[in-house]
């Protein structure tokens, strides 16, 4: 299983070309399989007068409206172009969740290669119907969604023939930073058995051994928002890590996929030599002559693991011994 690793650069871009591209030189960096941003239009988006939820308050104040905020975080489409651009130089892939229809076109007209939806979207319908019918993979983010809500929404796609093959689920928890007493992670697996469909994790944590854990347990996609630099200006640095702290994820993920193998018990070619020297053997525990019985009393387990295995104990029992044996000396039948 290879993991694929999105960075998420969002909006912390606040707006501007240059620190977009610098997100994607970081992400890169860090060995992400993807940088994604976020494609959207303030009117397009939300009415004038919507609030902000709590933590854009927290971050960013509440002398302005979610409209006005939205505004300053916009990318134009020669952003896109430059971005997409910038991305193919550095050998990254490029991702960008559109928050409309019309948004979503765009990015479609772009050459993007599957499609992102955001948590909000997940109940609406027309926009869902819209995407099912594109014909590229998708990735269905569910935060805030029960579990019914998340069955209608894979209803709709499967239903405008998008395959359940396409389709990946992401558990989240849209808080920024969630607390760790609401991650939920074992709904992953939840979602996983009930749609029968690949599941994966955007972890809005602190740290990043919430999507490690999530790997070890199946998530075949980990999306973390990544900043140049959690204290600046902007809804969600807070909840980001740093590109030092994204390259820590990046190699733990892929450390944990070294290490979940292929699920067949069997001895693995680093620990075979050391079987000889953490087994036992069935050895003498005192002198014993030829013709004697071997019994509880004069044979006894002890390394090394090159001769008879205690497995064998009841098999020797009550046997002859065919020479004599020193203390220590290894049973031969």
């Amino acid at each position: 299983m290879t993991v694929l690793v999105i960075a998420e650069a969002g909006v912390n871009h606040g707006g501007e070309l240059t620190t977009a591209l610098h997100l994607v030189d970081a992400a890169a960096n860090c060995g992400a399989n993807v940088v994604k941003f976020q494609t959207f239009t303030a009117y397009g988006l939300a009415t004038p007068n919507a609030a902000k939820a709590d933590y854009q308050k927290a971050t960013t104040g509440t002398h302005e409206t979610q409209f006005e905020m939205l505004r300053k975080l916009e990318l134009s489409h020669s952003d896109h172009i430059a971005i997409i651009e910038h991305c193919q130089a550095r050998g990254i892939g490029f991702l960008s969740t559109g928050f409309d229809i019309e948004s979503v076109d765009m990015l479609v007209s772009l050459g993007i290669d599957r499609i992102k939806i955001p948590s909000g979207e997940i109940t609406n319908l027309p926009y869902l119907r819209h995407i099912g019918g594109l014909g590229l993979p998708v990735i269905l983010s569910t935060g805030m969604a029960n579990l019914e809500e998340v069955r209608s929404a894979l209803e709709v796609l499967l239903a405008a023939e998008t395959p359940k093959e396409d389709v990946t689920v992401l558990h989240f928890t849209t808080e920024y930073p969630a607390p760790m007493v609401d991650v939920n992670l074992q709904a992953m697996v939840t979602m996983r058995d009930a749609f029968g469909v690949n599941v994966g994790y955007s972890d809005h944590t602190m740290g990043h051994e919430v999507a490690v854990a999530a790997v070890a347990l199946g998530a075949c996609v980990i999306e973390k928002h990544l900043t140049l630099d959690r204290a600046a200006a902007g809804p969600d640095h807070a909840a980001s890590l740093e590109p030092a702290e994204l390259a820590d994820m990046v190699r733990a993920i892929r450390n944990i996929e070294l290490a979940l193998g292929d699920g067949i018990k069997t001895p693995q070619p680093s620990e075979v030599a050391n079987k000889l020297v953490a087994r036992k053997s069935i050895v003498a525990a005192v002198g014993i002559k030829a013709g004697e019985l071997f019994t509880s009393l004069n044979i006894v387990a002890k390394r090394p693991g090159s001769g008879l295995s205690p497995m064998l104990w009841d098999e020797v029992l009550g046997q002859k011994a065919s020479r004599n044996f020193a203390p220590n000396e290894m049973i031969e039948l």
